[in-house]
């Protein structure tokens, strides 16, 4: 089936907390579809990691622990509770236990889940597949795909035809799917919940054993029969001939289609999300604080530096460092943050463009449109390569992060759409088969400096491409090669604590320094 992501969804957010959008945001959502799962009456708790994954050296360090904790109690990815969510765990009765052991998925970010209450017992298999987002792959026994953009119900039950009549008759649905098994149910996608005297009614029926109500995590729904515009840069090139669209009003175009929302609602749910990455970066130059982390507050002595002309370069690349650091700095000390497209790789992309639109004198709408205009390459990223460093490195974060700032930028700075393509097909040919490899477990190095090469590199790129330097190589070319490249990065090298700089002498200190007395801020010697 044909992937058609959202700017909303897959790309620009979620708004959250934590230092790792593929561990805490997408643990926390699938966390929450397995609360409704369990009617939110949750007593007992597995959870198992496959030793060969990412998540059975991350999952603690990394966020996976909160986020599943969060979203089991129902908590929203931003909720300031999250850091204690153990302790709020316990207080409400919910017992847990993880488990490293073979599975037989092997998705490097799988989680088998069992779920216990005083009355019933079921299983949920899912996956994060990058930036927040989430597939739930099995439940119960049965394959299913789920990804939280629906109002999903199950209806436990032996006799499927009576039960599908009845609903042809009495709702509105998306899709009726008959999953058969060892514990048999139908799942109904549908845009609203199915309303609660026709579930008291199908509750009845002598067939029926439960039924499950299961609502969406993410911002924008799907629906039937989807379609949008575009999904490859060359359509979109075929789409706007005889049109003359910017990419920003491309990016508006392809959003609004997809999401069944109003043009001028996609502008305004992008004005929401860059006011919150305006609100970080100002947090993180007043200073940040976090026991459980290896970097300290540095953002703001670099402010002091830049004020005091003690440092080389212009004013759009050092404003950049600032405030890619602010905003990792805020990440880092459990701030909210939006993902962008991750939350490793939170700082390069509206770093930039923030920084540059500061220096320039451009306003609130400029950002907008630029941010927009790094979705829609965003877009085309999440459809046919990943965000997930697990799946592709670092190369699927931060190299998608400067890929599309520096598409930004040139819609920032007049550029043609042709000079933003460019410059998004140069800055991504410049980070293939960048690695992940995090020091001491945690993302924050060297995730900052790999941020900071990011916008650094989308800078350039932007400067190349509205100089009209060739590119070369097609911008959908180079997407399918980041693809191709992240499958042959080995697994060491791909967040999994395993390879790299992770496995250095100094940062085994590091991480064993944090877990006997966390936590300390290192400097080398």
């Amino acid at each position: 089936m044909q992937n058609y992501p959202s700017i909303f969804n897959d790309v620009i957010g979620p708004v959250m907390r934590g230092p790792s959008s593929s561990h805490c945001a997408a643990s926390l959502r699938i966390a929450r579809i397995c609360r409704d799962l369990m009617d939110e009456n949750i007593k007992e708790i597995l959870i198992e990691f496959d030793p060969n994954g990412s998540l059975a050296t991350t999952h603690k360090s990394q966020g996976s622990d909160m986020g599943l904790f969060g979203g089991f109690l129902g908590w929203e990815a931003y909720d300031e509770r999250l850091p204690e969510s153990e302790k709020y765990l316990a207080t409400a009765g919910m017992n847990y236990t993880i488990r490293i052991c073979e599975l037989d998925e092997k998705h490097p970010n799988t989680y088998k889940i069992n779920l216990t209450s005083e009355k019933e017992s079921r299983e949920l298999i899912a996956i994060s597949t990058g930036g927040g987002m989430i597939e739930v792959i099995y439940i119960d026994g049965n394959r299913v795909s789920i990804a939280g953009d629906y109002y999903e119900t199950l209806i436990y039950c032996t006799d499927f035809d009576s039960i599908i009549s009845y609903l042809k008759s009495a709702i509105t649905y998306d899709d009726i799917i008959v999953h058969e098994g060892a514990i048999s149910f139908l799942e109904i996608k549908s845009q609203n919940s199915i309303p609660e005297i026709i579930c008291q009614e199908i509750n009845q029926m002598n067939t029926v054993t439960a039924i499950k109500s299961m609502k969406p995590v993410l911002p924008i729904m799907a629906r039937q029969n989807l379609s949008v515009p575009f999904i490859t840069c060359h359509e979109m090139l075929e789409y706007n001939k005889g049109k003359n669209k910017a990419l920003w009003e491309l990016a508006v175009a392809y959003e609004s289609m997809r999401g069944n929302i109003s043009e001028e609602m996609v502008f305004e749910k992008m004005r929401a999300i860059i006011q919150i990455m305006g609100n970080a970066i100002e947090t993180g130059l007043k200073g940040t604080s976090y026991t459980d982390r290896i970097l300290g507050s540095q953002s703001p002595q670099f402010k002091k530096s830049l004020e005091s002309n003690q440092l080389i370069g212009g004013d759009v690349l050092n404003k950049t460092i600032m405030y890619v650091s602010a905003i990792m700095e805020v990440k880092s000390s459990m701030g909210v943050i939006v993902a962008a497209p991750t939350a490793g790789s939170c700082g390069g992309l509206p770093g930039v463009v923030f920084g540059t639109a500061h220096c320039i004198n451009n306003h609130e709408d400029a950002i907008i449109k630029a941010m927009l205009s790094a979705g829609l390459i965003g877009v085309f990223i999440a459809a046919h390569a990943t965000f997930a460093a697990e799946v592709g490195g670092c190369m699927a974060e931060t190299g998608s992060g400067g890929g599309m700032a520096a598409a930004a930028l040139v819609e920032m700075n007049g550029g043609s759409l042709e000079q933003s393509i460019a410059a998004a097909s140069l800055a991504l040919q410049n980070s293939l088969g960048i690695i992940c490899d995090p020091i001491g477990n945690r993302v924050e190095a060297p995730c900052l400096g790999r941020n900071v090469m990011a916008a650094s590199n989308a800078i350039s790129c932007a400067n190349m491409a509205l100089s009209n330097y060739e590119h070369l190589i097609p911008l959908d070319e180079v997407i399918e090669t980041m693809k191709a490249v992240g499958d042959q990065i080995h697994h060491t090298l791909r967040c999994t604590n395993l390879g790299g700089l992770s496995i250095t002498n100094t940062a085994k200190k590091i991480e064993a320094l944090l877990e006997e007395n966390p936590p300390v801020f290192f400097k080398s010697c």
